[in-house]
């Protein structure tokens, strides 16, 4: 029941973020609305969602889609432990998250403006869409303030400390496909550009 609140708070608190569009990836200027929301049916909301994780753990992945009031609901319980969600950031492309609780938790203490994330294991999660992330000055930033949005291939992640220094890791995008996201921050985490849909 905690987990199930904690996603909720995290993923309605994407309505006031910058848009994500429901039909293409065209940008959105403007927060959704009550209605566009409701414009998706839920069997496309269903099938974005679970889009995110490999075709083995999304059959018996959880989801949690939006209402006829614009609302997260839970339309299907996990039985892996994974929770499928239709979008992350709100930004201008689809990007549906697969994640298990303790990336919940992650996400929910980071969009509560937590010192730190307080999930006590790792997390993984899975992006098999994409997303994208705010870059200012060459550098990946937190804040989308003054700073411009940059589209991400599939990719997954594992939620938790990483510092790199220690891991001799870069801190941006690069050939290699692996960097560590907000190096310096609480919240610095292990980004994997591999397709999820190609792991077994």
């Amino acid at each position: 029941m905690v987990q199930h609140i904690a996603l909720t708070i995290l993923v309605a608190s994407t309505l006031i973020m910058p848009a994500i569009t429901t039909a293409g990836d065209k940008p959105s200027k403007k927060a959704p609305t009550v209605k566009e929301v409701k414009a998706m049916s839920e069997k496309d909301q269903t099938a974005l969602a679970l889009s995110a994780a490999p075709p083995h753990i999304a059959k018996e992945a959880g989801i949690m889609i939006y209402g006829a009031d614009g609302k997260l609901t839970e339309t299907k319980k996990s039985a892996n432990g994974v929770t499928c969600i239709k979008t992350v950031m709100n930004l201008p492309y689809h990007d549906p998250m697969g994640m298990y609780a303790a990336v919940q938790q992650w996400k929910t203490d980071l969009m509560n403006n937590a010192p730190k994330p307080t999930n006590t294991v790792p997390g993984i999660a899975y992006m098999a869409r994409g997303g994208s992330h705010f870059e200012k000055d060459g550098k990946v930033v937190m804040s989308g303030d003054g700073a411009k949005i940059v589209k991400e291939p599939p990719h997954w992640m594992v939620m938790w400390p990483f510092d790199a220094a220690a891991t001799k890791l870069p801190t941006a995008p690069n050939p290699s496909g692996v960097y560590i996201m907000f190096e310096g921050s609480p919240y610095a985490h292990l980004m994997v550009y591999q397709d999820p849909r190609k792991m077994k």
